[in-house]
């Protein structure tokens, strides 16, 4: 039987960590078999007592426990929504260390949780859902809406992002304007694909229309340094509507807090069960 780990990138925030428990154990009830909650990196900076007693577990100690305890086939389950290089550099490049030590051992990574060309339509509803409930936190209609995410330097991870965003479209019509932004990304036009930074674009925005609402349809699992109470999101939407009177921001909840979000890991976990 494979050791299955349920792998997110790591924070430093301790809310991320439970979010990554809370998914683990809830489909571990649903498979009635243990998920291991590992982050990649970051995690273990967080102090125990903050954990409730239990420090968090990344990738490279995580599988150096597991094979010491003899596991030779390891399952990992990625909370990524496109090919991050975590996935395809980080993850091969630990593996291959650890076998130097440990000899042979068989480690598959599950599909990501939006895998193109074909997507994965129950995340554009898990989004839409929540454009919905921060609608109606608001009062007023969904109309402005963008789609935010951490950004990357890899064209493949913000593809992801344009297909979501193409697909919101598509779901909410023609009444609503479906925008797209980032919280980090490289200077240059060479990344010019990963479109404007969210301040940026909220500030254009707030010049062109103080009074409809914007909605962030948030495409982050968990809490982190850009998402949650207390992370760089909260703090811009302060600055542009302290800068713009009248002006106001919704953030939705995070992708994590659906328990869709249970349904399509099952998927990505039935898919390569099939494979041992």
């Amino acid at each position: 039987m494979p050791s299955i780990l349920l792998i997110d990138n790591g924070s430093r925030r301790a809310d991320a960590t439970r979010n990554l428990r809370r998914l683990a154990m809830q489909l571990a009830g649903r498979i009635g078999e243990p998920v291991h909650p590992v982050s990649l990196l970051h995690a273990d900076q967080v102090a125990a007592d903050q954990l409730d007693g239990y420090p968090a577990e990344i990738l490279e100690p995580a599988l150096r426990r597991l094979l010491s305890a003899g596991v030779r086939d390891v399952i990992l389950l990625p909370l990524f929504f496109g090919p991050s290089r975590a996935l395809t550099r980080f993850v091969p490049d630990t593996a291959a260390v650890l076998s130097r030590e440990f000899g042979l051992f068989q480690i598959q990574t599950a599909r990501e949780l939006c895998p193109l060309p074909d997507g994965e339509p129950r995340l554009v509803e898990i989004l839409a859902a929540h454009v919905e409930q921060a609608s109606a936190v608001s009062g007023y209609p969904a109309t402005r809406v963008v789609l935010v995410d951490h950004g990357s330097p890899i064209p493949g991870v913000t593809a992801v992002r344009t297909w979501l965003g193409e697909r919101l479209t598509q779901r909410f019509g023609s009444g609503v304007s479906v925008g797209q932004a980032v919280m980090e990304r490289r200077t240059g036009a060479a990344y010019d694909f990963n479109g404007l930074l969210l301040e940026e674009l909220l500030r254009q925005m707030a010049s062109e229309d103080r009074t409809t609402p914007v909605i962030l349809a948030m495409l982050f699992v968990s809490a982190g340094r850009h998402a949650g109470a207390g992370g760089d999101i909260a703090d811009i939407i302060v600055r542009v509507e302290s800068d713009h009177s009248g002006f106001r921001v919704y953030p939705s909840p995070l992708v994590g807090s659906h328990p869709g979000l249970i349904d399509i890991l099952l998927s990505r976990l039935s898919h390569i069960q099939g494979d041992f």
